[in-house]
């Protein structure tokens, strides 16, 4: 009896430490960050072609008729200089053997200088406090910030400038989602790169949006590749902007 009971003792230790042990590998390697969209997505149409959601009534197809000069952008509403606003984001992802991980980067700074009668000199730059990064655990975080990596103490900006736009309407409409291409300049830990980020932007309810990424790898950034000898990294990275500007 006695025996019986100090193997059930044994066995629930081996349980309990196996438990704290997953929790811990979890916190660790396991991904605990969401990216957020700003760009709803488009409402589905039924097989009659009325979009869900709506009344599709007379009175109400008649109003939107009515103003329909009030629910486009014209050039003279969204030229000008946006400035990217506080609640804008910046992502990474980097994919392991155990589950993609996403880092999010909340202090965003920057603007946006659109003149869609010529796209020449449409104009774009950011910065990103790369110390404000966060997975949701502050050990791989200090990890990632250490110097053979994004060396923060000494880098702790990353800022890109856009060179050429593809995509972008010569006329907005409100609530409209164009796909768009931007081509710049990435600068990560002093290391300049040519990148190209591809998505879609929209223009709704007085506030610009943008939705774009772009892949880079460690190396393209004089990075070592943070694998461990219990978990495989893969080489990209995945860099996702979600911003929302303002005039």
């Amino acid at each position: 009896m006695k025996n019986k009971k100090i193997a059930m003792l044994a066995a629930i230790m081996i349980i309990v430490i196996g438990g704290v042990l997953y929790y811990v590998y979890d916190r660790l390697t396991g991904n605990h960050v969401e990216i957020e969209s700003v760009i709803a997505e488009a409402p589905a149409e039924d097989n009659s072609g009325v979009i869900s959601g709506n009344a599709g009534n007379a009175d109400n197809t008649a109003t939107s008729a009515d103003n329909g000069a009030e629910d486009s952008g014209d050039a003279a509403d969204v030229d000008g200089t946006w400035t990217i606003g506080s609640d804008s984001k910046v992502y990474f992802s980097v994919t392991t053997s155990r589950d993609t991980v996403n880092y999010e980067i909340n202090k965003v700074t920057g603007s946006w200088e659109l003149n869609s009668s010529d796209p020449a000199q449409t104009k774009a730059e950011g910065t990103v406090d790369v110390m404000s990064m966060d997975s949701g655990n502050a050990q791989r975080d200090k990890h990632i910030s250490e110097a053979e990596y994004l060396d923060t103490t000494q880098f702790p900006n990353a800022e890109f400038k856009a060179t050429s736009f593809e995509g972008l309407p010569t006329a907005w409409k409100s609530g409209e989602v164009y796909d768009v291409s931007i081509t710049g300049e990435l600068t990560v830990k002093g290391i300049t790169k040519e990148v190209a980020f591809t998505g879609k932007t929209t223009y709704d309810q007085d506030s610009l949006k943008l939705e774009a990424s772009t892949v880079v790898t460690f190396g393209d950034f004089g990075m070592k590749n943070p694998h461990t000898v219990v978990m495989e990294t893969e080489n990209n990275l995945t860099v996702e902007l979600r911003l929302l500007l303002n005039k």
